[in-house]
Protein backbone atom coordinates (compact mmCIF):
# COMPACT_ATOMS: atom_id res chain seq x y z
CA UNK A 1 0.00 0.00 0.00
CA UNK A 2 1.06 3.44 -1.38
CA UNK A 3 1.95 6.19 1.75
CA UNK A 4 -0.58 8.94 1.10
CA UNK A 5 3.04 11.43 0.23
CA UNK A 6 3.45 8.49 -2.65
CA UNK A 7 -0.18 9.21 -4.05
CA UNK A 8 -0.12 12.38 -4.14
CA UNK A 9 2.84 12.41 -6.22
CA UNK A 10 1.74 9.14 -8.75
CA UNK A 11 -1.23 11.88 -8.54
CA UNK A 12 0.84 14.65 -10.19
CA UNK A 13 2.24 12.42 -12.14
CA UNK A 14 -0.79 11.86 -13.89
CA UNK A 15 -2.20 8.66 -12.36
CA UNK A 16 -5.87 9.59 -11.71
CA UNK A 17 -6.27 6.56 -9.75
CA UNK A 18 -4.25 7.51 -7.06
CA UNK A 19 -6.48 11.02 -6.63
CA UNK A 20 -9.47 8.80 -6.12
CA UNK A 21 -7.30 6.45 -3.18
CA UNK A 22 -6.58 9.66 -1.42
CA UNK A 23 -10.51 10.96 -1.40
CA UNK A 24 -11.22 7.38 -0.38
CA UNK A 25 -8.91 7.22 2.23
CA UNK A 26 -9.59 10.72 3.62
CA UNK A 27 -13.27 11.60 2.64
CA UNK A 28 -14.40 10.10 6.12
CA UNK A 29 -12.15 11.45 8.35
CA UNK A 30 -11.74 14.78 6.96
CA UNK A 31 -16.00 14.80 6.98
CA UNK A 32 -15.69 13.97 10.29
CA UNK A 33 -13.31 17.00 11.27
CA UNK A 34 -15.30 19.18 8.95
CA UNK A 35 -18.49 18.44 11.33
CA UNK A 36 -17.21 18.71 14.17
CA UNK A 37 -17.14 22.95 12.88
CA UNK A 38 -19.56 22.97 11.06
CA UNK A 39 -22.92 21.25 11.90
CA UNK A 40 -24.70 21.58 9.31
CA UNK A 41 -24.09 18.08 6.98
CA UNK A 42 -24.95 20.60 3.73
CA UNK A 43 -22.20 22.72 4.21
CA UNK A 44 -19.23 20.34 5.76
CA UNK A 45 -19.82 18.57 2.29
CA UNK A 46 -19.25 21.76 0.50
CA UNK A 47 -15.63 22.61 2.70
CA UNK A 48 -14.98 19.11 2.00
CA UNK A 49 -15.24 19.10 -1.78
CA UNK A 50 -13.22 22.46 -1.49
CA UNK A 51 -10.63 20.88 0.72
CA UNK A 52 -10.58 18.21 -1.98
CA UNK A 53 -10.58 20.88 -5.13
CA UNK A 54 -7.30 22.92 -3.32
CA UNK A 55 -5.54 19.71 -4.05
CA UNK A 56 -6.59 19.32 -7.25
CA UNK A 57 -5.41 23.18 -8.26
CA UNK A 58 -2.10 23.06 -5.64
CA UNK A 59 -0.64 19.88 -7.58
CA UNK A 60 2.35 21.68 -8.05
CA UNK A 61 3.29 22.08 -4.63
CA UNK A 62 6.06 19.99 -2.48
CA UNK A 63 4.72 18.43 0.36
CA UNK A 64 6.59 16.41 3.69
CA UNK A 65 2.89 15.12 5.01
CA UNK A 66 -0.31 14.97 2.43
CA UNK A 67 -2.04 14.18 5.63
CA UNK A 68 -1.01 17.05 7.71
CA UNK A 69 -1.43 19.54 4.41
CA UNK A 70 -5.03 18.79 3.68
CA UNK A 71 -5.92 18.49 7.15
CA UNK A 72 -4.51 22.05 7.53
CA UNK A 73 -5.96 23.05 4.33
CA UNK A 74 -9.21 21.82 5.40
CA UNK A 75 -9.23 23.94 8.53
CA UNK A 76 -8.66 27.09 6.86
CA UNK A 77 -11.59 26.41 4.90
CA UNK A 78 -13.73 25.64 8.13
CA UNK A 79 -12.40 29.09 9.80
CA UNK A 80 -13.47 31.00 6.70
CA UNK A 81 -16.34 29.51 6.34
CA UNK A 82 -17.55 30.22 9.73
CA UNK A 83 -16.07 33.71 9.87
CA UNK A 84 -18.37 34.09 6.68
CA UNK A 85 -21.13 32.70 9.04
CA UNK A 86 -20.93 35.28 11.37
CA UNK A 87 -20.28 38.39 8.97
CA UNK A 88 -23.25 37.25 7.34
CA UNK A 89 -25.34 36.51 10.64
CA UNK A 90 -24.46 40.48 11.73
CA UNK A 91 -25.51 41.71 8.51
CA UNK A 92 -28.88 39.69 9.00
CA UNK A 93 -29.01 40.95 12.32
CA UNK A 94 -28.59 44.57 11.18
CA UNK A 95 -31.54 44.73 8.84
CA UNK A 96 -33.96 42.58 11.08
CA UNK A 97 -35.24 43.66 15.19
CA UNK A 98 -33.68 41.83 17.85
CA UNK A 99 -34.98 38.66 18.97
CA UNK A 100 -37.45 39.43 21.87
CA UNK A 101 -35.49 39.00 25.32
CA UNK A 102 -35.83 35.53 26.74
CA UNK A 103 -38.37 35.34 29.30
CA UNK A 104 -37.96 35.70 33.37
CA UNK A 105 -38.25 32.06 33.46
CA UNK A 106 -35.89 30.92 30.48
CA UNK A 107 -33.65 33.72 32.04
CA UNK A 108 -33.59 31.92 35.58
CA UNK A 109 -32.82 28.26 33.78
CA UNK A 110 -30.50 29.21 31.96
CA UNK A 111 -28.82 30.99 35.15
CA UNK A 112 -28.99 28.16 37.15
CA UNK A 113 -27.50 25.61 34.86
CA UNK A 114 -24.24 28.20 34.31
CA UNK A 115 -24.73 28.46 38.25
CA UNK A 116 -24.23 24.45 38.34
CA UNK A 117 -21.83 24.39 35.18
CA UNK A 118 -19.47 26.97 37.54
CA UNK A 119 -19.71 24.43 40.70
CA UNK A 120 -18.98 21.29 38.71
CA UNK A 121 -15.85 23.03 36.84
CA UNK A 122 -14.83 24.60 40.31
CA UNK A 123 -14.56 20.89 41.69
CA UNK A 124 -12.80 19.39 38.79
CA UNK A 125 -9.06 18.64 39.42
CA UNK A 126 -6.46 21.62 38.27
CA UNK A 127 -5.25 20.09 35.67
CA UNK A 128 -8.97 19.67 34.46
CA UNK A 129 -10.46 23.06 35.13
CA UNK A 130 -7.17 24.76 33.36
CA UNK A 131 -8.07 23.00 29.98
CA UNK A 132 -11.86 23.94 30.41
CA UNK A 133 -11.23 27.50 31.06
CA UNK A 134 -8.41 27.78 28.08
CA UNK A 135 -10.71 25.95 25.94
CA UNK A 136 -14.32 28.50 27.30
CA UNK A 137 -11.32 31.37 26.23
CA UNK A 138 -11.34 30.10 22.47
CA UNK A 139 -8.12 28.56 22.42
CA UNK A 140 -7.42 25.99 19.85
CA UNK A 141 -5.55 22.30 21.17
CA UNK A 142 -2.76 23.85 20.14
CA UNK A 143 -2.73 26.38 22.13
CA UNK A 144 -3.54 25.13 25.33
CA UNK A 145 -1.06 22.53 24.97
CA UNK A 146 1.68 25.44 24.29
CA UNK A 147 0.32 27.47 27.78
CA UNK A 148 0.38 24.27 29.70
CA UNK A 149 3.67 23.10 28.03
CA UNK A 150 1.78 19.34 27.38
CA UNK A 151 1.61 17.59 24.56
CA UNK A 152 -1.60 17.91 22.23
CA UNK A 153 -2.59 14.32 22.94
CA UNK A 154 -2.46 15.40 27.06
CA UNK A 155 -5.22 18.20 26.40
CA UNK A 156 -7.04 15.66 24.46
CA UNK A 157 -7.46 13.33 26.99
CA UNK A 158 -7.99 15.68 29.51
CA UNK A 159 -10.85 16.86 27.61
CA UNK A 160 -12.16 13.92 27.56
CA UNK A 161 -11.70 13.16 30.67
CA UNK A 162 -13.43 16.90 32.06
CA UNK A 163 -16.41 16.58 29.36
CA UNK A 164 -17.43 13.21 31.18
CA UNK A 165 -17.20 14.67 34.72
CA UNK A 166 -19.27 18.01 33.65
CA UNK A 167 -21.37 15.52 31.70
CA UNK A 168 -22.09 13.36 34.99
CA UNK A 169 -22.12 16.36 37.54
CA UNK A 170 -24.51 18.89 35.52
CA UNK A 171 -26.69 16.16 33.96
CA UNK A 172 -27.95 15.27 37.34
Amino acid sequence: MDSDEALYRRWIAGDLGAFDELYARFERPLFGFVRAFIRDAGEAEDVLHEAFLAVLRERARDIRSFRAWIYEVTRHLCLNRVRSRKRAEKAVTAIEPPPAEPSADEQLDARRRAVRLESAVARLPVALAEVYRLRASGMSYDEVAAVLGVPVGTVKSRMHEMVSRLKEEVGR
